[in-house]
């Protein structure tokens, strides 16, 4: 299946929220009001079938601080499910945060078994960011912001996904041994 990864459109909106809607309902991602998306449509990758133009998939990076950013969104359409479609844009989504000199990337998730795949690892706490940035961030009115840091204000993680992060260095050293060894 061809695919291609495009940057969002304010036009693919209504097919975010489609292909949203039933996994909200199965409490794996949060619904948002569509002026949320159409906020954030240029953190936003899309994955297209290119025979079909249909959207396959999409995901967004979302820069907090200097060093740390948030992949937000991502998801593949039930009928692209399991054909590598997630891994192409969360692949391009890290390379994008390596690109912005983001050096760890973060998720709020239920499909630990996907992003361990990835190099991400759960968080055994919320010491990602020192005290003099928490307190920056403190500031954030973004409520994926204050659900990283764990703060009172926002709702409990009622979903009960779990935290995951990824040091991009890490994740670029593994590269360059795997390529190595390709060569051998």
């Amino acid at each position: 299946m061809p695919v291609q990864l495009r940057p969002a459109r304010t036009q693919d909106v209504a097919d975010i929220r489609d292909v949203v809607a039933p996994l909200a309902q199965e409490r794996v991602l949060l619904q948002k009001e569509a002026v949320a998306y159409y906020e954030s449509i240029q953190e936003f990758l899309i994955a297209e079938d290119t025979d079909t133009g249909e959207t396959a998939g999409f995901g967004a990076l979302h820069v907090m601080w200097e060093d740390i950013a948030e992949v937000r969104t991502l998801a593949t359409a039930d009928s692209h499910r399991g054909r590598g479609v997630g891994s192409l844009l969360l692949e391009e989504l890290l390379d994008r945060a390596e690109r912005l000199g983001v050096t760890r990337v973060f998720c709020l998730t239920f499909e630990t078994a996907f992003f361990t795949r990835h190099g991400f690892s759960v968080m055994a706490n919320q010491d990602a960011v020192d005290p003099e940035v928490y307190s920056e961030l403190l500031r954030s009115s973004d409520e994926g912001v204050a659900e990283f840091l764990d703060l009172a204000r926002v709702k409990p993680n009622t979903l009960g996904n779990t935290r995951m992060i990824i040091d991009l260095a890490a994740r670029r050293a593994a590269k360059g041994q795997e390529s190595a060894a390709s060569q051998l």
